[in-house]
């Protein structure tokens, strides 16, 4: 889809030329956005640092794995990439979620009716009208206080 533009001339020292930009809220645009499901991790032996002796906030978002056999601990986080989404009012929006990490993820997208379950190696795709300028959360109650992210939608001008 082509976007209504406004023609501008430039003029330099190079001569004149022409620059086409958007005109802003023109029309609706499609917009096409992978989330990913991920679970960024790290970790480390005892030898090198010590296991963390205060606790991690609560909730299924954190994992924190004590010392194996050989000393090593890890620490993990689910999240969604990316943590925010910007679309304008009256976009087609079309979210494609891929479950990278974790078995499952109950997803609710509340302002635009979306609830589904998200498995490792599969897609689901949704896609809605942004009618709703504001800022909306798309949740994962399994990974909750992590898996939060924020679907953006600027209002028309």
């Amino acid at each position: 889809m082509i976007a209504a533009v406004s023609r501008v001339v430039l003029a330099s020292a190079l001569g004149a030329f022409t620059l086409l930009l958007p005109v802003a809220g023109a029309h609706a645009e499609k917009r096409k956005i992978v989330v990913t499901a991920v679970e960024p991790k790290g970790g480390v032996t005892v030898d090198k640092e010590p296991f963390p002796t205060t606790p991690l906030p609560e909730g299924g978002g954190f994992v924190l794995k004590k010392p194996d056999d050989k000393g090593r601990w890890e620490v993990a986080v689910y999240v969604f990439e990316p943590r925010q989404i910007f679309v304008d009012e009256g976009d087609e929006v079309t979210l494609e979620f891929v479950g990278i990490n974790g078995a499952n993820h109950p997803i609710t997208i509340e302002a635009y009716g979306q609830a589904f379950e998200l498995k490792r190696g599969h897609v689901n795709t949704v896609t809605f009208t942004a009618d709703k300028p504001g800022r909306h959360s798309i949740i994962c109650s399994a990974h909750l206080p992590t898996m939060v992210s924020e679907l953006i939608v600027t209002p028309k001008k």
